[in-house]
């Protein structure tokens, strides 16, 4: 379909990337305004105020226009927003999840911080003017903080990582047992403690894949599954005890809020959006779900396109889902390449994976990698892959044994092949494009770069996204000459935000921020793919014809 003029995180108004005359620009799927969903809450005003996690900002989304307005940006001290609550006296209460820290934002905007000391912040609730907050980690806790500075009050430990609770119709908290670890153990708990302490209970036992828990105006709990399926249990605690399941088909879960006039909202960590979803589970967009980055992007032998997108793999088309189909959840997904009917993915856990989508299994190639980010399919078969923290490019033969190719490198990103079989790799903190040579140190090939991520060969040019110039270079292998060829790409963060130094990668067990990576690949009629993280999009850049010789090679 052609990029229509939709409005996306990148540009309010729906500008479409501009291109100069060698390749027209294709949206494969609409934009999306969200870069994920995760707690949601309704504020003061009535307005539903949505955390993006990967992002690191809030968005408050008139329930009833569907019109998006960032409240808390980018650039604010909350650096990544997992969920939130108001207190009595309209304050805005933050799980800022990766550097462990609970903010809250005054109804004049004032940002103060509450604790620094909180491991992995997720779960966050308030009773009046007390406020509540759990850990997203093994053995987490769960405990009251204080505005004033008073010492934190631990009401029970154990938890198998604590995620959205609330306060229940009797006064109690209530909160998920989601899992036990980076390969999850489900519990399929929901469990309850009072306010001021006590011996937690378990009140629901058996429940899919708890993620969320919210109570209706009529007192009635619902618990959300982080599924594909987007399951809802509805447990009745004060009536009979019976249960119903609703399908929703939203994927991914992972929060929701009720109005005044009960009706449900729910958000996905998966595919971001607001969807308000009704008894039966039906559910009517609020705001459209979509990609939340998408990070790697790659095509196969018979066309399709697959991106990785942090939480899932998903494909670039239309479906129920708004434009985008996920085809699995695989959780940290970042760099993926096609290869036959496989498909080799990096992970933030540091891994290095093959799917194979038909049988729907993974096998994991290589682990304990340092931020492993772009990979190839080698000549000989093996993978190569980018491990950007380490200053890496390394292989991952078919007996999964390592072997380092390059290493010194300030900032490797991505990594591809020419017709000839030698490897190159874009270095984003060095400015430049190498080539990875069999005997000694890489030869640069390209510098004076802005950032360059993703890297793709067609032919005898080498392409890749200068991130820091939003534009798209190509490079002659045989002549060593160089263009641009295309320009205002919608990748990065929106133009006037300066992303903020990145955390570790690992805060408590648990994956840091994940790095932006703007991938590319080359498809079989010359296009390239882009991954358009900056709104949510990949884009097919096609060779328009014969280019004007005065442009430039």
């Amino acid at each position: 379909m052609s990029a229509a003029r939709e409005p996306s995180r990148y540009a309010a108004d729906g500008t479409r990337p501009a291109a100069d005359a060698r390749r027209a620009v294709e949206r494969l799927n609409p934009p999306n305004r969200l870069w994920g969903s995760n707690g949601v809450a309704f504020g003061p005003d009535g307005r539903l105020y949505v955390a993006q996690f990967l992002a690191g900002q809030i968005s408050a989304v008139d329930p009833a226009t569907g019109e998006v307005e960032v409240v808390v940006p980018m650039d604010s001290p909350v650096q990544s927003p997992d969920d939130l609550a108001f207190g009595a006296d309209g304050s805005m209460y933050i799980a800022d999840l990766v550097p462990g820290r609970v903010w809250r934002r005054a109804p004049d905007g004032e940002y103060t911080l509450v604790s620094g000391d909180v491991a992995n912040p997720n779960g966050i609730t308030c009773l009046g003017d007390r406020l509540f907050v759990n850990e997203m980690k093994p053995d987490g806790r769960l405990m009251e903080l204080f505005p004033d500075g008073r010492e934190p009050v631990v009401l029970t430990g154990g938890l198998a990582l604590g995620n959205a609770m609330q306060v229940g119709p009797d006064g109690h908290l209530y909160y998920p047992h989601m899992m036990s670890g980076p390969n999850p153990l489900l519990t399929g708990q929901v469990w309850r403690i009072p306010p001021d302490g006590g011996v937690p209970e378990v009140v629901a036992d058996d429940v899919h894949q708890p993620v969320a828990v919210r109570f209706d105006q009529g007192g009635v709990l619902h618990v959300l599954s982080r599924g594909p399926e987007g399951i809802v249990t509805r447990v009745d605690l004060h009536g009979s005890g019976s249960r119903t399941l609703v399908t929703s088909g939203v994927v991914g879960l992972d929060n929701a809020a009720f109005d005044t006039e009960n009706r449900m909202f729910v958000s996905s960590y998966a595919s971001g959006g607001v969807t308000e979803m009704r008894p039966d589970g039906r559910v009517r967009e609020i705001v459209p779900r979509g990609l939340d980055g998408p990070y790697g992007v790659t095509i196969d032998l018979g066309g399709t396109v697959y991106a990785a997108d942090h939480y899932r793999v998903a494909r670039p088309e239309p479906s129920p889902e708004g434009g985008v189909t996920t085809h699995a959840l695989l959780h940290f997904s970042h760099g993926i390449v096609a290869d036959g009917e496989l498909l080799h993915l990096t992970s933030q856990f540091g891994q290095v994976q093959t799917y194979d989508p038909g049988a729907g299994t993974t096998r994991e190639r290589a682990g304990g990698l340092r931020r492993p980010l772009g990979i190839a399919v080698a000549p000989d078969g093996s993978l190569v892959v980018a491990e950007s923290d380490a200053g890496r490019v390394v292989a991952v033969d078919e007996r999964d044994a390592l072997t380092v190719l390059a290493d010194g490198l300030e900032q490797p990103v991505d990594v591809a092949f020419d017709a000839e079989g030698r490897c190159y790799v874009s270095d984003e903190r060095l400015g430049a494009v190498l080539r990875v040579e069999a005997q000694g140190p890489p030869t640069v090939v390209l510098d004076g770069l802005d950032a360059p991520q993703g890297l793709a060969v067609l032919g005898e040019e080498l392409f890749t996204v200068e991130t820091g110039r939003r534009g798209l270079r190509a490079l002659s292998l045989t002549t060593g000459e160089s263009r641009t060829d295309a320009e205002d790409l919608p990748v990065g963060p929106p133009p006037g935000v300066v992303p903020r130094a990145e955390p570790a990668l690992f805060a408590h067990g648990m994956p840091g921020m994940a790095r932006r990576f703007a991938g590319l690949a080359a498809g079989p009629d010359g296009s390239l793919l882009l991954s358009a993280n900056g709104e949510g999009t990949v884009l097919k850049l096609t060779p328009r014809g014969t280019p004007d010789p005065a442009s430039g090679p």
